[in-house]
C-alpha cells in the first residue's frame, strides 16, 4: 500500500515510518497541516494515518511555524473534494472528543495512543480491503496472494519478487480483473522527487510477464487504457 503518514512528533514517526517501510509499503511523511493538505492533493493514498494535534506549517521562518493546527483540516478538505481515502486517526486515549469530532469529519477509523504498530498495520490492511472490495486471499489461475502474510505464491510455490515487481502485481490483484492504468501503476511506484517513467513501468511488467509464465494467469495490454491481470 502506499500510506500518508501526518504525523509531527520525531520519534514517534521515526518509529512508524521504520515499521510500515520493513512491512512493505510505501510511505511519505507530512509532518504538518500544510504539508498534509499538500501531499494529499498531489497524491493518491490507499491509507492515510492521521494525527490530529499538529503544527499548521512546519517551514522554516514561517509565521505559522509554532501555530498549532488540527489534522481536522486536512480531512475536512479531503473529504469536500470527495476524496474517499480510508483514514485511520491517531488520537489521545483519554480524548473521547477527539475520537468523536475525527469521525464526524469523515475519519474511518480510530485507534488510541500508545498503540501496538501491529495493530497499526492490521487496521490498515482492513481499511484498504474494505475501500477495494478486496479478500484477504485471492487467486488468478494457480497464482494465489495472501493479503496478511504479503505473500504471493504459484503453484503452491513461494514467488519471490524484487519490492516494486510486488507492488505491481499486488495493484493488478486489487481485486484482478479491474484495469489498472499506467498512471496509476506509477503514481504508486514513483516518490514525490522521483517519477517513474514509462519504460521503467514497461520493464517490470515484462519481467512479470516471464515470471508468471507457469501459473496460470496473465498480464493483458489494453492499449490507451492500462493493464489486467486475467486467469490463462
Amino acid at each position: 500500500m502506499r500510506i500518508l503518514l501526518v504525523e509531527d512528533d520525531a520519534v514517534l514517526h521515526g518509529v512508524m515510518l521504520r515499521s510500515l517501510t520493513e512491512a512493505g509499503h510505501r510511505v511519505d511523511l507530512a509532518r504538518s497541516v500544510a504539508e498534509a493538505q499538500h501531499f494529499w492533493r498531489v497524491q493518491s493514498f490507499d491509507a492515510v494515518l492521521l494525527d490530529l494535534n499538529l503544527p499548521l506549517d512546519n517551514t522554516p521562518g514561517s509565521a505559522q511555524s509554532s501555530a498549532p493546527g488540527s489534522g481536522l483540516t486536512a480531512l475536512r478538505a479531503a473529504r469536500a473534494r470527495g476524496d474517499r481515502t480510508p483514514v485511520l486517526v491517531l488520537t489521545a486515549r483519554d480524548r473521547t472528543e477527539e475520537r468523536i469530532a475525527g469521525l464526524d469529519a469523515g475519519a474511518d477509523d480510530y485507534l488510541g495512543k500508545p498503540f501496538d504498530l501491529a495493530e497499526v498495520e492490521a487496521r490498515l490492511r482492513a481499511l484498504a480491503r474494505r475501500a477495494q472490495g478486496a479478500d484477504d486471499h485471492v487467486c488468478v489461475g494457480a497464482l494465489a496472494l495472501d493479503r496478511r502474510a504479503r505473500r504471493f505464491t504459484a503453484q503452491g510455490q513461494p514467488l519471490e519478487l524484487p519490492a516494486r515487481e510486488f507492488e505491481v502485481l499486488w495493484e493488478l490483484m486489487t481485486p484482478p480483473g479491474r484495469v489498472v492504468s499506467k498512471r496509476q501503476l506509477a503514481e504508486k511506484l514513483s516518490d514525490f522527487d522521483e517519477l517513474l517513467g514509462d519504460n521503467a513501468l514497461e520493464a517490470f511488467i515484462s519481467r512479470l510477464r516471464k515470471k508468471l509464465a507457469d501459473s496460470g494467469a496473465g498480464i493483458r495490454t489494453l492499449r490507451g487504457l492500462g493493464y489486467m491481470l486475467e486467469a490463462q
